[in-house]
């Protein structure tokens, strides 16, 4: 007997201990290849959100260092009110402001889990500043939480109600790449590759990057497990994927040296994986093209000029007898005063963009132009900034002809203007 209590003893016990170092380890643990965005003590790491109207980030970008230092105060003191933490968990009492993380994000996964204290609950996931990833309570609204709630034209519903019971814990698991979101909840796919909207102006992409905001809906809501994981944009020379690879696309640059490329070769030089325009011409791939998909990266330096030609012919202005689409520094005070068929990313004295996507100068870019017949999309940083049909074009923007406008077929290459900047992982696929 007394064995067998020993034995007994020993089992519950082993069981306690491995339950509570599970516990410890699961609760505001990051996963391997994720880091904490919640430390499990206090909100270091966050901040208030500002309050309307300039939890609008477009708003909130037009007001003064000044201001923003005003406002800014506002919402910390108020999140110190109602953001509280306790026992390893963020819990919010349902008044104030949003709580946001102090910088902004790009392509990402993100772990949290979160809980409705009481029926009737509501708030939210906001993603790159923008909403949002749906929380509230299914009997409620007859929907499940994880839906891209604000969507009007790309779905906005979960495929199903996966959510716990109020007052139990759920696990979104989310990830962002580009425009697009997929969603799980409590391990099951809800949203797949859905394109989020941007709420803030229907008209524009999403924004290429933005913080990341657990929203106040004036109910009471916790918060724990936040993880995220970034997903890099900046991978350097990794060459194809094999996924572009399946889809039939071709790099055009080795890496090494311009073999393949003709024009003004001499003023460009190949290092280290990077085209480098110094202060350069034109040049070109080797080859014409007529419909295709062409990915490149690009690195600014401060007022750098440059342009992409498409379908124009060689030893010309490739703006005018074929077709530019501008690379340029658009943060540059000597470009305040352009045209909006001059800003990077349009089709130059043409067709005009959809500002707000360009990252910072010194940090890479990635740009994919499609042309099919008269159809010219254009996408930046994962956002669609023109998508143009430009086949009954008569009269251009600028007011100056166009005569290569409606070319079939042509160069394409890179039109320097006197800038230094730099391109890499060069890569195109014929549209058959």
């Amino acid at each position: 007997m007394k064995c067998l209590n020993l034995v007994c003893f020993l089992v519950v016990f082993t069981c306690l201990t491995q339950s509570a170092s599970s516990g410890e380890r699961g609760l505001n643990q990051a996963p391997e290849g994720f880091v904490a965005l919640f430390n499990g003590k206090d909100l270091t790491g966050w901040k208030g959100l500002l309050a309307k109207p300039y939890d609008n980030p477009i708003k909130r970008a037009k007001l003064s260092p000044e201001a923003l230092a005003r406002e800014q105060a506002k919402a910390d003191k108020s999140i110190r009110e109602h953001w509280t933490v306790k026992d390893g968990v963020i819990e919010f009492d349902g008044k104030g402001f949003s709580l946001a993380t102090l910088r902004d994000y790009e392509d990402f996964e993100l772990l949290v889990d979160w809980k409705i204290v009481n029926p009737r609950g509501d708030s939210g996931i906001y993603l790159r500043g923008a909403p949002q990833v749906q929380i509230w309570d299914p009997d409620q609204h007859k929907v499940g939480s994880g839906g891209l709630y604000n969507n009007r034209k790309n779905p906005s519903k979960p495929a199903m109600i996966a959510d716990n019971p109020i007052g139990q814990w759920n696990t979104f698991r989310i990830k962002m790449v580009g425009e697009r979101v997929t969603v799980h909840l409590n391990g099951k796919l809800i949203v797949n590759q859905v394109v989020l909207e941007n709420y803030w102006d229907y008209s524009r992409p999403i924004f290429p990057s933005g913080q990341i905001e657990l929203q106040c809906h004036n109910d009471p809501i916790h918060f724990r497990n936040i993880y995220i994981r970034e997903i890099p944009r900046d991978e350097g020379t990794r060459g194809l994927t094999e996924e572009e690879k399946a889809a039939g696309f071709v790099s055009l640059f080795n890496g090494k040296d311009l073999t393949g490329w003709i024009g003004d070769t001499t003023g460009y030089i190949a290092k280290d994986g990077r085209i480098i325009c110094q202060k350069g011409g034109n040049v070109y791939a080797k080859d014409e093209y007529s419909d295709f998909i062409f990915r490149f990266e690009f690195k600014l330096t401060a007022g750098a000029n440059n342009g992409l030609g498409i379908r124009t012919p060689l030893n010309v202005n490739a703006a005018y007898q074929g077709m530019e689409i501008q690379i340029l520094d658009d943060s540059a005070d000597q470009y305040k005063n352009l045209k909006p068929y001059q800003y990077h990313g349009s089709i130059y004295g043409v067709v005009p963009v959809i500002r707000g996507c360009q990252k910072p100068v010194g940090q890479w870019n990635c740009e994919e132009v499609m042309a099919k017949g008269g159809h010219i999309r254009i996408k930046l940083n994962g956002g669609i900034v023109v998508d143009a049909d430009i086949s009954n074009i008569t009269k251009t923007m600028d007011g100056r002809p166009h005569p290569g406008l409606h070319r079939e077929k042509g160069y394409i290459g890179f039109l320097g203007h006197g800038s230094q900047l730099e391109f890499r992982n060069i890569r195109i696929k014929e549209l058959k």
